[in-house]
């Protein structure tokens, strides 16, 4: 699979214009995929470096032969960490595709689409452990109720949960063909795929921990950020961007912000668009995924 068609990159100029790209800066890309991103930045860079992060080794073949750029395969909430390997403590500006990719939905055997029968997988590393057929095995009913409730926003969740732990107990739950028959049973009528999507978004979100780790990643990234320096995230849900809106207005996720003596708000990061940057109607009509796309730039102060 060509690099292009692995992952369509939405609002990709609005991206690039948002990192407001130094020739000899330092950047990083931290959803690196079909390097679609990566490789735009690059044209910007003259004496600068970047570094790619991506978890997914399906992305491998995808990485460039380019002295100016490392591929690191790891989490973005390990970014300091890696960083520091390499001896850089600050970066000019860091660019977050969030969720999940063309490629990873379109690859029948991930397990993250309702379009194809296969395990029950969803990992987005494929090394760890959890999946979401052993989430389906192994979680008590009111974990399961709390998790399609609150990370799907399923209305009935309760009763999903419920009706899992009765099939399971039965006949374990291990394929998509198995878990949608059921589902069929709770979907609203002429809404079943919104309803399968809201069901497997909560599920992913739990197998990678998705909220944790952008949590812990917006969290290093004010750190790195060297002055001036700009964060450019694209989410997808309103979960994920609940809580970049969050960290880039308060600084926090949770709360009101903070203020000084004088009245100051403290914050690490300024936002830079007051309001989430969304793709024009012909960008969705070529591309549907940006449908839901909330872009939202931030400057460290």
């Amino acid at each position: 699979m060509d690099n292009e068609t692995y992952h369509i990159p939405v609002m990709l100029q609005a991206c690039i214009q948002g990192l407001n790209i130094k020739p000899e800066g330092t950047y990083l890309d931290l959803t690196f995929g079909g390097g679609g991103h990566s490789r735009e930045i690059l044209k910007h860079l003259k004496g600068g470096h970047l570094f790619g992060f991506d978890q997914d080794s399906d992305v491998l073949d995808n990485v460039p032969d380019d002295d100016r750029f490392t591929f690191l395969q790891a989490n973005f909430r390990d970014l300091k960490r890696y960083l520091k390997l390499y001896g850089v403590h600050q970066v000019d500006g860091i660019l977050a595709d969030l969720g999940i990719s063309s490629h990873q939905i379109d690859e029948p055997g991930r397990g993250f689409s309702t379009r194809y029968d296969a395990d029950l997988d969803m990992r987005m590393n494929q090394s760890g452990d959890l999946t979401a057929a052993s989430i389906l095995h192994s979680y008590e009913e009111e974990e399961l109720h709390r998790i399609f409730g609150q990370y799907g926003e399923v209305k009935n969740a309760k009763s999903l949960a419920r009706a899992i732990v009765a099939e399971r107990a039965v006949n374990p739950i291990q394929t998509i063909a198995h878990f949608k028959s059921l589902l069929e049973r709770f979907a609203p009528r002429g809404k079943q795929f919104k309803y399968f999507a809201q069901v497997f978004q909560a599920l992913r979100i739990v197998v990678n921990d998705e909220l944790g780790a952008l949590r812990d990643m917006l969290t290093q990234s004010a750190e790195v950020l060297a002055p001036g320096g700009r964060l450019v995230v694209m989410s997808y849900h309103s979960l994920e961007d609940r809580l970049v809106k969050n960290f880039i207005q308060k600084g926090k996720f949770h709360g009101e912000v903070d203020k000084d003596f004088f009245g100051n708000i403290q914050r690490p990061l300024e936002p830079v668009n007051k309001k989430a940057l969304v793709a024009d109607s012909e960008e969705v009509a070529s591309n549907p995924r940006a449908r839901s796309a909330k872009l939202r730039i931030a400057e460290k102060r």
